[in-house]
């Protein structure tokens, strides 16, 4: 496995984390910042678990340490590499370690922090503690974008944060006391990276703390029990359009086209053009066409390609997915 590819597998790990590594590396952490090892060290089951506790104000901490443990020495290193590469090869070697594991669990990263402030935040006033001793937080192995792209050898100053994030979650790191985390029990996501599930939440920790989505959507977890009972009816009543979206998505273009009585509005050799009028959104404007070479059994498929709202014909909506002008589009044959 790459280096790269161990990163990733890193950011994507769930299950109990190995607490003997972690711990071991949160004590180097402390030393390599200069730092007396923590008296303490606490295992929690969620980031939500971690701050409900710290927010509690019952633990003797001490004052947060973040600073030295983590930022200091990744800004060092940072710093340090970009001397030697200069701009253009920072910028490249960016591109080639943290860049893409930065685009999936920065987004995460915030949904995780955002749901925590909503369900600690008795109202607006509590709001910024809650996110400030969020912030106090390393975030282990949601760490790996930075972690990838810098040196974590042995003799670096981010070893101890490399193994921590090899072997657990987020994790608090005070003067008397380290919070450890461990990491999701569940995770999924899609092709793209995003959270995504549609039977269950997309992450999920050991005390029940968890996200629910739907390809990168947050979504209530009550609104994913519905699904698979959809109807035109009930779709059409959602008055949330992101949340019916959704619905369309799952339940099918073609079939809520075959079942709410949708006309075609327009048709030509290219295929036919269909429209869904929804309240408070853009209209759904669909292509329906046949693919001309048939298949082994000898029928010929149908695809729905959507379109813009302001598509007028067919082969207008066609030309488009080719990114064409309809007076553009000639094809010599229709696949």
């Amino acid at each position: 496995m790459t280096e790269r590819a161990s990163w990733r597998a890193v950011a994507a790990a769930t299950g109990p984390g190995e607490r003997s590594a972690a711990e071991a590396g949160v004590r180097k952490a402390y030393r390599r910042a200069g730092l007396k090892e923590p008296e303490r060290i606490l295992w929690v089951r969620s980031p939500l678990e971690a701050a409900r506790l710290l927010s509690d104000g019952e633990l003797s901490t001490g004052p947060s340490v973040r600073a030295a443990v983590r930022d200091r020495a990744v800004a060092a290193e940072r710093e340090r590499l970009h001397g030697r590469l200069g701009p253009i090869g920072w910028s490249e070697h960016w591109r080639a370690t943290g860049a893409d594991l930065w685009e999936t669990t920065a987004p995460l990263v915030d949904r995780i922090r955002a749901e925590v402030v909503e369900k600690l935040a008795a109202d607006r006033a509590d709001e910024p503690r809650i996110r400030v001793l969020l912030l106090d937080a390393v975030l282990g192995h949601h760490e790996t974008a930075w972690l990838s792209a810098l040196h974590t050898g042995a003799g670096s100053e981010l070893a101890g944060l490399a193994e921590v994030a090899r072997a657990a979650g987020w994790w608090w790191p005070y003067a008397e006391l380290a919070v450890i985390s461990e990491r999701p029990t569940e995770l999924h996501r899609d092709e793209a990276g995003r959270l995504d599930r549609g039977d269950g939440p997309a992450l999920a920790y050991a005390d029940g703390f968890a996200l629910h989505a739907w390809r990168g959507l947050p979504v209530p977890g009550e609104f994913l029990d519905q699904l698979g009972s959809l109807t035109p009816d009930l779709i059409r009543e959602e008055e949330n359009a992101e949340l019916r979206r959704v619905m369309l998505e799952h339940y099918g273009y073609d079939r809520y086209l075959a079942e709410s009585g949708a006309k075609p509005v327009h048709r030509d050799e290219t295929g036919v053009l269909w429209r869904i009028a929804l309240s408070g959104d853009e209209d759904v404007v669909m292509v329906e066409v046949v693919n001309s070479t048939p298949e082994p059994d000898g029928t010929s498929r149908t695809y729905w390609l959507r379109v813009p709202p302001g598509t007028r014909t067919a082969r207008e909506g066609v030309a488009w997915t080719f990114g064409l002008g309809a007076d553009d589009y000639v094809p010599l044959r229709q696949t």
